[in-house]
């Protein structure tokens, strides 16, 4: 009897282990803007609960149009750093017109 349950008990842990997604800091997939004259500029599998500023977006030029390409949550700012009142959150699959104004995001 507490064979199997030792079995059992290993069986489950391996099993545990194998469904844990590996990339659990990356939000998979891509974050994509716009800049300038409608360049587009884009994250390629960014890093989840870190502050992201958006290289091309400046104080006198912000990005926009954000589209969301990626398996998490991101949350865009007016601001860099992610700081100030002014966010907007982007489910996955999600994009915004060109009002949206960013220069920061960051991925749950």
């Amino acid at each position: 009897m507490r064979l199997r349950n030792a079995l059992l008990a290993a069986t489950s842990a391996i099993a545990l282990v194998l469904a844990v997604p590996l990339s659990a800091n990356a939000a998979t997939g891509e974050f994509r803007y716009k800049y300038g004259a409608d360049d587009t500029g884009a994250l390629i599998d960014p890093k989840s609960r870190s502050c992201i500023d958006l290289p091309e977006a400046t104080a006198a030029e912000p990005a926009f149009a954000p589209s969301n390409q990626t398996g998490s949550t991101a949350t865009v700012f007016l601001d860099s750093g992610c700081a100030g009142d002014t966010y907007f959150a982007l489910r996955p699959g999600g994009r915004a017109g060109n009002r949206l104004l960013v220069r920061s995001v960051v991925f749950s």
